[in-house]
């Protein structure tokens, strides 16, 4: 039975026009609705550009309500940064980010960043410049060589157009010589974040140790200050965060850290280091909980008395309805898995897209080895690629002596990464159904499906009706 609203005060639900209003008088309008009794729309009357500013001097930045400065929202456009520094960038989970694809887009000769940290060697400058402008005019090369050979295995299919046949083998050979592509080549990349976050994520390129990342804090923070100058007023260098890092150096610096590859070629490398061997009890627990009226700890030990049999017939009546687009309920998100990965640099740029859980990579180096794509074997091109990456490895240790940062620029997107990723059950749901599907990227979509095998073999019941749009070979269940 609902609670009828009282006489004079209807619902209403309505937007603040951001054609009338700037960014900073929406979030005081927002704000002031907690010591103020007006609607939202009145008191956005009474704001004045000014009077926005003095609330935001005097309750964000006096008292601490960081909060407000969530309802102020900036929509930036970055272009011709490189993959590095908008790896930095993007590292923020509550933010949206939309970049220049590599798969679907063939980059020009000289789109690439050359750091001011190698300007003043001049010998050193060069070699970098030699070996990105080999690697651009390679990339190229394979396109054109991988199209010729797409060409005697794909036909035309029936009534279609030389335009569509074109672009549909570009497709194929973009997404394996994208792999020659190195991580200093330049990339646009829109974002949309409220200003808290967007503060945050400047003072993050504020103390990062490469100059380019500097520099586009700067700069995002001069324009972000020309449509909220109060609530981006103090993003500055954060000493905690260059500090950490210098520590972690140090801390390590006594270890022997030289790194034999010495993975299987072009196989996924998968570890699950840490998972709860009571998570069917605390998922079951979770589940019950919501409803029961009872303390955890109560519910958790009438969970423990359950057969495995009950506790899995409990989540099956709670996954069973889940349809192709539905996630699950936050009770998921009590279960932990630790994943170690070892994925080419073009892989992890798409799994850090899953910004909600947890991940942790290493320095991008060459120690690791890289991936060459089946097509460059097939199409003959596999002994050329070797040689490439032999003088990637070469200009990279070279650059290295001087700067090991600014060597980074130099690993190709072929090039392996370790990292660990820490993902709860609800996320995994979302990155499997994403991530294993025929349509996504072979480099990506090969490590998570070695993932999931290893979570579903270890909880086979919290999977059973997992909805894929592509299910592997071993998948334990009938498809329903």
């Amino acid at each position: 039975m609902s609670i009828p609203v009282p006489s004079g005060y209807s619902r209403r639900v309505y937007p603040l026009d951001a054609q009338k209003l700037t960014e900073e008088q929406i979030a005081v309008a927002f704000a002031m609705t907690s010591r103020r009794p007006e609607s939202f729309d009145e008191i956005a009357e009474q704001v004045s550009q000014d009077k926005a500013a003095d609330f935001h001097e005097r309750w964000v930045l006096g008292y601490g309500h960081s909060s407000v400065a969530e309802h102020a929202v900036l929509h930036l456009a970055i272009e011709n940064i490189s993959r590095i520094a908008c790896d930095t960038l993007e590292d923020n989970r509550l933010a949206s980010y939309t970049e220049k694809s590599s798969r679907y887009q063939v980059f020009p000769d000289g789109y690439y960043y050359v750091p001011p940290e190698i300007h003043k060697n001049v010998n050193l400058k060069k070699l970098y410049e030699q070996i990105c402008d080999l690697l651009f005019h390679e990339y190229q090369s394979f396109i054109d060589l991988c199209m010729s050979y797409l060409k005697t295995i794909y036909p035309k299919r029936e009534n279609e157009r030389d335009a569509a046949y074109e672009l549909r083998l570009r497709r194929f050979a973009t997404d394996s010589c994208r792999l020659l592509l190195p991580a200093s080549s330049l990339t646009n990349v829109g974002i949309t974040a409220n200003a808290r976050v967007l503060e945050h994520a400047i003072s993050k390129l504020l103390s990062s140790d490469l100059e380019e990342e500097r520099e586009l804090g700067y700069e995002i923070r001069d324009q972000s200050q020309s449509i909220t100058p109060t609530l981006i007023k103090y993003a500055n260098e954060i000493p905690y965060l260059k500090e950490t890092v210098n520590n972690q150096g140090h801390l390590i610096g006594q270890w022997d850290t030289h790194v034999a590859p010495d993975y299987p070629m072009n196989s996924a490398i998968v570890s699950l280091v840490e998972s709860d061997d009571e998570a069917e009890e605390k998922l079951v627990a979770g589940l019950l909980y919501r409803q029961s009226g009872e303390d955890y700890s109560r519910v958790k030990t009438r969970v423990g008395l359950m057969t495995s049999e009950e506790r899995l017939n409990i989540i099956d009546n709670c996954t069973r309805a889940l349809g192709p687009h539905d996630a699950p309920i936050r009770e998921f998100e009590l279960i932990d898995y630790t994943f170690e990965f070892i994925m080419d640099y073009g892989a992890y740029r798409e799994f850090k897209r899953h910004r909600m859980m947890s991940y942790l990579p290493q320095s991008l180096t060459v120690d690791h080895g890289y991936r060459i794509p089946q097509l460059f074997i097939d199409a003959g091109l596999g002994e050329r690629f070797d040689e490439l990456m032999k003088e990637v490895a070469t200009s990279y240790a070279d650059i290295s002596e001087v700067s090991p940062r600014a060597a980074q620029y130099l690993v190709t997107h072929a090039h392996y990464r370790r990292l660990v990723a820490r993902c709860n059950l609800r996320e995994c749901y979302h990155l499997f159904k994403l991530r294993t599907s025929d349509l996504a990227h072979f480099s990506i979509r090969e490590p998570i499906l070695a993932a999931m095998k290893l979570v579903v073999d270890k909880d086979p019941g919290f999977f059973r009706h997992l909805k894929l749009r592509d299910y592997p070979d071993w998948w334990p269940y009938k498809q329903e």
